[in-house]
């Protein structure tokens, strides 16, 4: 009964946990070993004790004596992430020792900027969001970390309160909240030399657009979710936004991704003709 207790404790916190965390709580060494030895938890490394379905990510992170961290962290927690960064990331203490992961694993010893709690196997997002802008392309760093501004999971003024490196302050004082997706972010830094006022999720017509850029240029990315009901509503509101004098680009999730050459072109092609410009759709009129 007492060992059944504690699995079903261990379970609450995650499935996995440490063994002076438990003992702490009320459960003692003979009922954790009881547990063990009737399979109803395992040991990992000796420090920290599991139900059988915990989750690998965690347990192999406990058998390294590591935290989950940088893209690893983020895609957990739900955050755009570059899609080719699939291997496993993982934050060790700065002085430790050799590390025994796979050969495929990232670790980074990076000192955190919030303290690590012995008894977590995830970093706080603080330190994720760190690794992740010390570790990844710009453009991909400040996707992860407008994503997870847009997610309320932190806030500008109180990752700016933290100690950063330079580098990794650039990219979050360059961040807002207000990209829906990674790829949107890409947007505004590669349209920059162009000196337009580009305006994120701008609200017209009743419905948010992705960029206005100028006063009439519209610029709409489809993601993977852009099929049936959505596509069409979407179809109607940029016939609604031409019929008021907006120029609408429909540009999809795989050519921004592979060919911004070409989407490029034609917001450029389409600033040439003036059609970011308040006056071209009244003076179109009157011809």
């Amino acid at each position: 009964m007492r060992a059944r207790g504690l699995v079903a404790a261990v379970r609450d916190a995650g499935g996995i946990g440490r063994r002076a965390t438990f003992a702490k709580r009320g459960h003692s060494q003979r009922t954790i070993d009881a547990a063990v030895a009737a399979g109803l938890l395992h040991v990992v490394r000796r420090v920290w004790i599991a139900v059988p379905s915990a989750d690998p990510y965690l347990v192999a992170a406990a058998r390294a004596g590591v935290v989950l961290s940088c893209v690893t962290r983020a895609r957990r927690l739900g955050l755009w992430v570059e899609s080719d960064a699939a291997a496993m990331h993982v934050a060790a203490h700065p002085h430790a020792g050799r590390v025994a992961v796979a050969e495929d694993v990232r670790v980074h010893r990076a000192v955190p900027v919030i303290a690590r709690d012995p008894a977590a196997l995830e970093d706080p997002i603080e330190n994720a969001l760190a690794i992740i802008c010390a570790c990844q392309p710009f453009e991909a760093a400040l996707a992860s970390v407008e994503s997870a501004l847009n997610k309320s999971l932190v806030s500008k003024p109180s990752l700016l309160r933290l100690p950063f490196a330079p580098g990794v302050r650039q990219i979050i004082e360059a961040a807002n909240p207000y990209s829906d997706s990674g790829l949107e972010t890409y947007i505004v830094p590669r349209l920059a030399w162009m000196r337009l006022r580009i305006v994120p999720q701008a609200w017209i017509a009743g419905h948010r657009v992705d960029f206005l850029i100028g006063m009439r240029l519209v610029l709409q990315i489809d993601g993977g979710h852009h099929v049936g009901r959505q596509r069409a509503s979407d179809s109607a509101h940029d016939a609604l936004l031409r019929h008021m004098g907006y120029h609408v680009i429909r540009v999809g999730y795989i050519q921004v991704a592979e060919d911004w050459p070409g989407v490029q072109a034609l917001i450029m092609q389409a600033v040439a003709q003036g059609l970011h410009l308040a006056e071209t759709w009244s003076e179109a009129a009157r011809v």
